[in-house]
């Protein structure tokens, strides 16, 4: 398929997850101004990096070491949290490790303030790497920056198609839901959350394409950060704490897990699962966090007369405390480089 019919579709799921965002955007455009430059002024500056978390977990087991690059933003970095046995990347690689009776080797590239055009340096260092997995975040960087949402997906689709030609696993955590940041105030929030499942949407489509697979986050631990601002969110208030990362890991470890030892079954499917066209799955993810996306075939097709098929599945993620249990089992044995 042609780059140009890539865009085409991918502005099409854009649409049509994207609702009454444009008369939102001009009946209210004067107040959606002044409330982005007050949250520009109350969401902080990032002054430090992120907790290094690079290293070998699960280093009592034997085997050659799974290597897992961990990609994206200050979401994939981790920033916010004190410990690197704290970020998303360290939760990831210490469950896979236990699950896997296998070390896993960590190097985590992504960026703090990092957009989809950023990728790129940071997949080349990563081919240097050879990764067998690779879990990439990002995307709200280019809401907030409002990047146009073809050009950042391209650049998304650009870095799976160039991951997976080099053998490596890729599962995309789509643009969560920007709408629970507390300093962003109604109606800045609703126009914001349609943005964000906007490009999720358009996400799902850019990667799947591409090869990759995709689980959405969206509004998954919305929710419990705005009843619990205190426990889900760090010290400033807008990137997420240890129990939040935690929470991330848990619904992107089925398939990042399941990418890893697929062995070609097809477990039964649940209610509201199945094979869709591409940009309805990709709608239909973008509204439903937690939902993951992969490519499908329908009697040996995998392009329909409406496009490319894809499986919608919704996942049983595993529970915050199981997750950072588990990670604790294997932390102990961590070689922290």
């Amino acid at each position: 398929m042609t780059r140009g019919i890539r865009v085409k579709r991918i502005a099409r799921a854009a649409a049509l997850s994207s609702g009454g965002v444009g008369a939102a955007g001009v009946l209210f455009y004067g107040l959606l101004l002044g409330q982005a430059l007050a949250a520009r002024r109350i969401i902080p500056i990032a002054m430090a990096p992120a907790p290094r978390a690079d290293g070998t977990y699960g280093a009592n087991y034997t085997g050659e070491p799974l290597r897992l690059v961990v990609l994206g933003d200050s979401a994939a970095a981790g920033f916010g949290v004190a410990l690197p046995s704290e970020t998303v990347g360290a939760v990831i690689a210490s469950v896979l490790a236990e699950r896997l009776r296998r070390p896993v080797r960590l190097k985590v590239l992504a960026v703090v303030g990092a957009q989809s055009a950023g990728l790129a340096p940071q997949v080349e260092a990563a081919l240097e790497w050879e990764p067998n997995a690779a879990f990439i975040c990002i995307g709200g960087n280019d809401v907030t920056g409002r990047v146009n949402v073809r050009v950042a997906v391209g650049y998304l689709a650009d870095a799976v198609r160039t991951l997976r030609g080099a053998g490596c696993e890729v599962v995309v955590g789509t643009c969560p839901d920007l709408g629970t940041i507390r300093p962003i105030q109604p109606p800045l929030r609703w126009v914001t959350r349609h943005w964000s499942r906007q490009m999720a949407a358009a996400q799902t489509i850019g990667v799947v394409e591409a090869g990759g697979r995709t689980v959405s986050l969206g509004d998954l631990i919305g929710p419990a950060f705005y009843r619990d601002p205190q426990q889900m969110f760090s010290y400033d208030q807008f990137h997420p704490s240890a129990a939040g990362y935690a929470a991330a890991a848990a619904v992107i470890l089925p398939t990042l897990l399941d990418a890893i030892t697929e062995k070609g079954a097809s477990p039964a499917l649940r209610a509201g699962e199945g094979v869709r066209t591409l940009p309805q799955a990709a709608v239909e993810a973008a509204h439903s966090a937690g939902t993951e996306v992969t490519g499908a075939s329908v009697d040996g097709h995998e392009h329909g007369p409406a496009g490319r098929w894809a499986q919608l599945r919704r996942r049983v993620w595993w529970p915050r405390q199981t997750v950072r249990s588990a990670a604790a089992g294997t932390l102990s044995t961590v070689e922290v480089t």
